[in-house]
């Protein structure tokens, strides 16, 4: 293994060999002990390498799904502290700050399916990441969603590796998501990417930076892209894009637009090795110090005061019920009589216009920090509903230009094997049922689901003929909706409060499962507005 300019090589630890996995952490462990020989207390200036290794060695022990490796870092850590030098510890409880660690799988005690998959992402990535852990309620998804993300970032496509990197990085700064931007900053520089390119966009190429209009566009009001802007990129002589680059440019963006959705609306915390994630002050005697509390990391039993998973009260109990009676009673009306297509025209018309009064009375405008304003432009455009200010967008029909029927072969022919993996993650989690409700089993909730997928693409103008958009009405309440709308339009400004409101009887597991729809539901969404621009461009 090579040490080069003071750093450690880690890339062994992915490998399914363990005598590869020992070899490598045997080096690790003398290069430390070397470095750090000759020190004295805690790392800081010159020792920002030791710093940076032994937060990594901190998530080694605690989050690698290899037994081995978790063992050795342990000693090593031992090893340099016996050497006078503070060793890290974790800040925060765990993968997220809305779901007590207690309730997560812990990594060495899942079975076999998970174990398989955290070694895939771990072998895939070079670390099992907090979205790995949370995405696990739903081992199912996950494994369709990192082998999506995989091919997206890692096999071979119309775009070099660093690009793919620095337009994630694009992508998830438009939300102020600094948990993504820094995993991609780190994976950007990597694969070897210009560093200068990270003290902003205006530093990195001119086609790079031409795509900053798409990408805030699709990020916060698609249904304004046209075959125009499209055109745009596509003929702008030497920094122009291919359309087997834009498209692969497009599913990124959305990708990551909608993984941070997922990041907020399930309160993911920073990497034990990132900044935020670990600090290098001993714990206090209530094993949290002041400065914890300065960044927000509070005692545990603070941070997860949430009614789900507590003791059923008497209020949640019947909020389960009342939404099993009302989806009982839609279905007998469903089968009784159906609404006239006027009617439901209407009907979608009314929750469309309803949807852009759903607010949270804790809607704030925040400007975004520095370090992640930096990699976009135009860091006053955010969201905004259609008919603000007298402006009108006409509405989406899915029976004029679908997924199905036109974006997903439009995806196929341009970027071979991507529209099939997206089409896979869609249909999974658009269909994952494990027939629960909170405490009730054996209850069919397609209904449910339909309505909240309809619900996100109805904020979008997006319409399906054939749905009566007056059951999202009655299945989802105004907290629901808040939250819903929150995670997919303005997922920055997610609070715990938003996430502990809402469905108060159900487990984690089912607000996991109500974040993939979010997700999936939202990248559609955006997908199919830029998708129906391109193919208009090129007719």
């Amino acid at each position: 293994m090579e040490e080069r300019e003071g750093e450690v090589r880690w890339d062994g630890l992915c490998s399914r060999d363990a005598a590869t996995r020992a070899a490598t952490l045997d080096t690790i462990g003398q290069v430390l002990l070397r470095r750090g020989g000759g020190g004295d207390g805690a790392p800081g200036g010159a020792r920002d390498g030791l710093s940076r290794a032994l937060a990594r060695l901190l998530m080694l022990s605690k989050r690698c799904p290899f037994p081995d490796v978790r063992e050795k870092s342990e000693a090593i850590l031992g090893r340099v502290q016996e050497l006078g030098i503070r060793i890290p510890r974790p800040l925060g409880h765990g993968p997220s700050r809305f779901i007590p660690e207690k309730e997560m799988i812990q990594v060495g005690n899942e079975d076999a399916m998970m174990h398989t998959l955290f070694a895939d992402s771990f072998a895939t990535l070079g670390r099992l990441d907090n979205v790995t852990l949370v995405m696990v309620f739903h081992p199912q998804y996950l494994e369709s969603f990192l082998k999506t993300q995989h091919y997206l970032l890692q096999m071979d496509g119309p775009l070099p590796l660093h690009y793919r990197h620095y337009i994630g990085i694009m992508a998830a700064a438009r939300h102020q998501c600094s948990y993504l931007v820094n995993l991609h900053v780190n994976d950007f520089l990597h694969v070897g990417g210009d560093p200068k390119w990270l003290n902003g966009l205006e530093n990195a190429p001119q086609k790079l930076q031409n795509l900053g209009e798409l990408n805030k566009m699709l990020a916060h009001r698609p249904w304004l892209i046209t075959k125009e802007h499209i055109e745009q990129l596509l003929k702008t002589e030497e920094n122009s894009w291919s359309l087997a680059e834009l498209i692969h440019a497009v599913v990124l963006l959305t990708h990551y637009h909608s993984l941070a959705s997922f990041t907020f609306g399930c309160g993911i915390s920073p990497e034990i090795d990132c900044e935020g994630g670990h600090t290098f002050r001993p714990p206090s005697v209530s094993n949290y110090c002041i400065c914890d509390i300065a960044n927000g990391y509070h005692a545990a039993e603070e941070i997860h005061a949430s009614p789900t998973g507590s003791i059923p009260s008497t209020e949640s109990v019947c909020e389960v019920e009342a939404l099993m009676e009302k989806m009982k009673q839609l279905q007998e009306c469903r089968d009784e009589e159906e609404a006239s297509q006027e009617e439901m025209a209407t009907r979608f018309e009314r929750e469309k216009r309803e949807s852009m009064f759903v607010c949270s009375s804790e809607d704030e405008e925040s400007a975004p920090t520095r370090d992640v304003s930096r990699h976009f432009e135009d860091t006053s455009y955010g969201y905004k509903d259609f008919s603000r200010h007298g402006m009108h967008v006409p509405t989406f029909r899915v029976q004029d230009y679908s997924w199905e029927d036109h974006g997903y072969s439009l995806v196929n022919r341009l970027y071979p094997d991507v529209g099939q993996l997206l089409d896979e993650k869609f249909h999974i989690a658009y269909n994952l049922t494990y027939n629960t409700m909170a405490m009730h089993k054996d209850v069919d909730t397609s209904m449910l689901r339909r309505a909240i997928w309809n619900y996100i693409h109805c904020m979008f103008g997006i319409r399906y003929d054939d749905y009566d958009y007056g059951e999202i009405n009655q299945l989802l309440d105004r907290s629901f909706k808040v939250y819903i709308k929150t995670v997919v339009c303005t997922p920055e400004k997610t609070t715990k409060r938003m996430y502990d409101s809402f469905w108060r009887q159900f487990a984690h597991s089912e607000k996991v499962h109500v974040n993939l729809l979010l997700v999936e539901a939202r990248m559609q969404a955006e997908l199919l507005y830029a998708l129906r621009a391109i193919t208009r461009y090129m007719t």
